[in-house]
């Protein structure tokens, strides 16, 4: 018995990596190389490997809950003319102390409805708080990511949604489960889904970096059919081309599903402190319906620096 359950296992990796390096395969023969990278002689199947497999991006923000640094936050939530309803201005600085971190709030003005009695009246202010503000102490954490399956079944309500959403923030480009209608739209990878995708890989400076800029962008010529097979209409990547690690990253994603729609855009910066990759700069514009809950419209800016 012991010897068909490893027979079994092996033949069950040998599918998954049978399958994984067809998709990078199929995705490698329809990349569009700029000159300069065709004369870099870069290895484009490994380089598309590394980009599947990132997990930078995700430690970038980990790294958050190991560190102290300060943020200047910007919330605005608007009505469908665009007018500010609600606002959140502050300053925070999140200290870490003895395997504990927790946060003061050192300026805040607030308008409109953005509380209600002491708590987020605005699920998009749930999920900016989730990201970069702590409430009380919290310990024990690390910012291991190697080997870490992230995932919602221990997860209810407004707590899973917002694990669902970070998972689309963080991973994007790879399926995530439990989001009806899209869980299997979401892997630009997949030669079923990366059909509709135009992917390209340059070279150009970042701030100074000299960067490979990998881009995953929607075909502009897709049927509405066509359309609805998938979620990020845009993915744009910018590698540090030392270390691969992720400097910079702006992604599009919307989807209508009738019970839901969202139609999001974010761009995030980072930065290198000492040992650590950690954002410098993240800005997200968001216009999202839930059935039950009502439509949001939010625009938010977090500006990190004085990292320790």
């Amino acid at each position: 018995m012991r010897v068909l359950l490893c027979f079994c296992l092996l033949l069950f990796t040998a599918n998954v990596f049978s399958q994984d390096t067809a998709d990078i395969e199929a995705v490698r023969r329809t990349v569009n190389l700029s000159e300069v990278v065709v004369r870099s002689d870069l290895n484009v199947p490994r380089f598309l490997q590394r980009v599947k497999n990132d997990s930078s991006y995700y430690k970038a923000f980990k790294n958050l809950r190991v560190l102290g640094f300060t943020s200047l936050n910007s919330i605005q939530m608007r009505d469908k003319k665009g007018s500010v309803v609600a606002s959140l201005n502050s300053r925070t600085r999140q200290k870490r102390v003895n395997g504990c971190r927790s946060m003061d709030v050192l300026e805040e003005k607030v308008s409109g409805d953005f509380y209600d009695d002491g708590a987020y009246n605005y699920y998009t202010a749930e999920l900016y708080a989730s990201l970069f503000f702590t409430k009380g102490t919290v310990c024990g954490e690390s910012n291991i990511v190697s080997g870490v399956e992230r995932n919602v079944k221990d997860k209810k309500g407004v707590e899973k949604h917002k694990e669902q959403l970070k998972m689309l923030f963080f991973n994007p480009g790879k399926k995530i489960p439990g989001i009806p209608f899209i869980g299997d739209k979401l892997d630009v990878f997949d030669e079923d889904v990366a059909q509709y995708y135009d992917f390209s890989i340059d070279t150009a400076d970042l701030n100074g970096q000299p960067a490979y800029v990998f881009a995953i962008k929607r075909k502009a010529d897709l049927s509405s059919s066509e359309r609805n097979k998938i979620v990020y209409d845009n993915i744009t990547t910018w590698f540090n081309q030392r270390t691969m690690e992720i400097i910079a990253r702006s992604y599009d994603l919307s989807y209508d599903a009738g019970v839901y729609d969202f139609d999001v855009h974010m761009d995030v910066e980072m930065q290198q402190v000492g040992n650590y990759i950690v954002p410098r700069l993240m800005r997200y514009t968001g216009n999202w319906y839930v059935f039950g809950k009502g439509r949001e419209r939010g625009v938010f800016t977090a500006t990190i620096f004085d990292v320790k």
